[in-house]
């Protein structure tokens, strides 16, 4: 009789399949079977933090099917995702199934291939109930601060809210940088720039005013401090008494520095890395990310292979890559590149002081299966995500480029300029992948200059600048605050995100993320009354805990007396200082009038998002959707595309003339006009898609320009 092997996902267990043969039946879970119940707290904080667990709904058939093939099998395997959250998948399961605790049944899979899966079946264990225990202690935790904060939100806030521990702090920190933003007060100043051409050369070159009589060159510090040995050139007069002191002076170069300068590659993908990355390069979310990591994890269908996992497991933080992966990636550089692209030694990444190191680095499970090979079986997402992932692997562990880097001083009557240039002198990693943030792909070469030139001066120019504020959050600059500060794990920072937007205490415009009005109202009443639970000093030091609980240092139960003691006394203190008082939320106001009774309507919110409503509710009880007008024109009558929102929270268009004019499409209005019809051409698949004619009997598409 075959043995039961039992996975999360049908993606999975399709995968599993394969390689372990009919003396195997691979099911699917479907991700958890019980959890706390919705309807009540579900936790006995007086005997011990009990969690009182139950059968999750929708999952009746799931738990059904899972006992019955559970009767006939010999061999019970529980092979749920390598983390916390898997653990406690498969301790759930041993216990709706009545397996015995001490039996080896728990096996892991790092990667989903040949390898991997016989090498985690051929190493069975006990469930790690140290893993258990931190992943109870999180969910609790949550608990107890969601059920129990939440009702202090209603009754001071508004009806329908909700308060997380960890995304609590995520919130306060955008909210945070929005003040500064908001405070920040900008400073002129001015830059002096001036190209130049060498005696042996006609090839004009810029350099920059860097020092003045032997004072540094500086922008103006936002603190009001001053440095003696800076200068700052604050206004158009003091740039113009500088330009006039250098007319007709005499520019010589005093001196030419030039070497060579080593580029090293980046470490292969952690969590937190890939995401920021997808961010940047991919214009992926973090749910996003994960959601097509999971996939690629998991196993695709590949020609001419079948299913196969092509990535490892993608929640780590650790950089450690097994000796069979740097070899495999070796073997691979020199074949196509060559011995000259591999470093003298192969390259170790260190892992962050405070990484677990459960996992590899995330990598291509067999490198071998390069993107262009794999392609065709792929989704777009699939194909973009796992490139980056192969390509940042196998750059890791290349050799470093070569620059060769060149910087002149030019000397004026007491003025320095300064010009630098560089040139790639050996590619090395940067011949496969470059960071986003990088900008030595290409070249920025000077002409030939030597120590004593008399350089002739083509044009000088003093151009008027102003401080920037500090930048708002993006989903890759919160995530790397999040790591950085110790807030989260790396199975939670995609859902933190998704959390506080769905939650409508952040809103995306762009990539930035912005508090809205009611992220910031419950923010500072938090801060008020609830200082440790936006602390992102104590919520890191929790975190800390829930880590020395999986490592079987602290007691999970404990550990949640000592934190519920401490909250529970802040909510009743708080309840009393907030008695009879409730906090409005401040509108909005837009300068949209509604058309019913004149009033400016303004932006309220609801589960599908923001909407305009007249503020004279309820005797005019107005409501109009927020629409943004789009580029183009409707390709059936000629009226102007609105971007709007479905009840999902689907972007779409839609004509203005709506419901006279009933179209509209999931593809991007663009600029361009259709050459065969005159319409309208729509992006249709993204960056990498067409331009497609959407009017009704043009055939008319295009591929993008890439």
């Amino acid at each position: 009789m075959a043995d039961l092997v039992i996975v999360e996902s049908p993606a999975k267990a399709k995968t599993i399949q394969k390689y372990l043969g009919s003396g195997y039946e691979v099911i699917a879970s479907m991700g958890h079977i019980r959890d706390l119940p919705k309807s009540k707290m579900g936790v006995d904080k007086e005997n011990g933090f009990t969690p009182q667990y139950v059968d999750m709904k929708g999952k009746e058939e799931v738990i059904k099917d899972l006992k019955k093939r559970a009767k006939k099998c010999d061999k019970i395997y529980l092979a749920t995702d390598p983390d916390r959250e898997g653990e406690a998948i498969s301790w759930h399961i041993a216990q709706m199934l009545k397996l015995d605790l001490n039996d080896d049944n728990r096996v892991e899979f790092n990667e989903i291939t040949k390898t991997g899966v016989k090498n985690g079946m051929s190493n069975p264990h006990k469930i790690n109930t140290n893993l258990v225990n931190a992943q109870q202690a999180r969910r609790i935790l949550d608990r107890l601060v969601g059920y129990e904060l939440s009702p202090f939100l209603w009754k001071k806030v508004k009806k329908g809210l909700s308060a997380g521990r960890v995304q609590t702090v995520a919130v306060s920190i955008i909210v945070d940088r929005e003040n500064a933003v908001r405070k920040f007060v900008p400073k002129e100043y001015w830059s002096i720039d001036a190209k130049f051409t060498a005696p042996s050369s006609k090839k004009v070159f810029e350099a920059s005013l860097v020092s003045v009589d032997g004072k540094k060159l500086s922008i103006p510090d936002q603190s009001g401090k001053t440095d003696s040995k800076k200068i700052e050139i604050s206004s158009k007069a003091e740039a113009d008494a500088i330009l006039k002191r250098l007319e007709n002076a005499e520019y010589k170069v005093n001196s030419v520095k030039k070497r060579v300068t080593k580029k090293q590659p980046s470490p292969p993908f952690i969590t937190s890395t890939m995401q920021q990355e997808a961010s940047r390069k991919l214009n992926f979310n973090s749910k996003r990310t994960m959601k097509v990591a999971q996939e690629l994890y998991e196993g695709v269908d590949i020609e001419g292979i079948g299913a196969v996992g092509l990535i490892t497991y993608m929640r780590t933080d650790s950089l450690r890559i097994s000796a069979e992966a740097k070899l495999s990636a070796q073997q691979y550089i020199e074949n196509v590149y060559g011995k000259n692209y591999l470093p003298p030694t192969p390259r170790e990444y260190k892992s962050g002081k405070n990484a677990q190191d459960a996992h590899e680095a995330i990598r291509p499970s067999t490198p071998e299966l390069t993107p262009d090979r794999v392609k065709n079986s792929l989704t777009s997402d699939q194909y973009r995500l796992y490139k980056l992932i192969w390509e940042r692997f196998i750059a890791s562990q290349m050799a470093s480029a070569q620059l060769d880097t060149t910087s002149v001083e030019i000397g004026a009557n007491g003025c320095i300029f300064r010009a630098s240039g560089y040139s790639v002198r050996f590619d090395g990693f940067m011949v496969l992948y470059v960071e986003s943030d990088s900008d030595e792909g290409g070249k920025k070469e000077l002409p030939p200059i030597n120590e004593g030139d008399i350089l002739k001066l083509k044009s000088i120019d003093g151009s008027q600048h102003f401080t920037q504020p500090p930048p708002r959050y993006t989903e890759a600059s919160l995530i790397k605050a999040l790591e950085e500060n110790g807030i989260g794990r790396p199975s939670t920072y995609a859902p933190i995100i998704s959390t506080i937007t769905a939650r409508q205490y952040v809103e995306r415009e762009g990539k930035s993320l912005k508090p809205t009005s009611l992220g910031e109202v419950i923010t500072e009443l938090m801060k008020e009354h609830f200082k440790a639970i936006v602390d992102s000093k104590f919520t890191a030091e929790m975190e800390s805990d829930l880590d020395e609980i999986e490592q079987g240092k602290k007691d999970w139960v404990s550990t949640l007396d000592e934190f519920y003691g401490g909250f529970s006394e802040t909510l009743k203190k708080a309840e009393k200082a907030m008695e009879g008082k409730r906090v409005k939320v401040p509108d909005e106001e837009t300068d949209i009038v509604c058309e019913l009774c004149g009033r400016n309507m303004v932006i309220k919110f609801s589960r599908y998002g923001k909407f305009l409503a007249c503020p004279g509710f309820p005797d005019c009880k107005n409501t109009r959707q927020i629409v943004t007008e789009a580029d183009g024109n409707c390709p059936r009558c000629g009226g102007k595309m609105l971007l709007k929102k479905s009840k999902k929270g689907r972007s779409f268009y839609g004509c203005e003339k709506y419901p006279d004019c009933n179209f509209m499409t999931w593809s991007v209005p663009s600029k361009e006009i259709c050459p065969e019809c005159g319409k309208t051409l729509f992006i249709k698949g993204g960056k990498s898609g067409k331009l497609v004619c959407e009017n009704e009997g043009c055939t008319y598409e295009r591929e993008l320009k890439k």
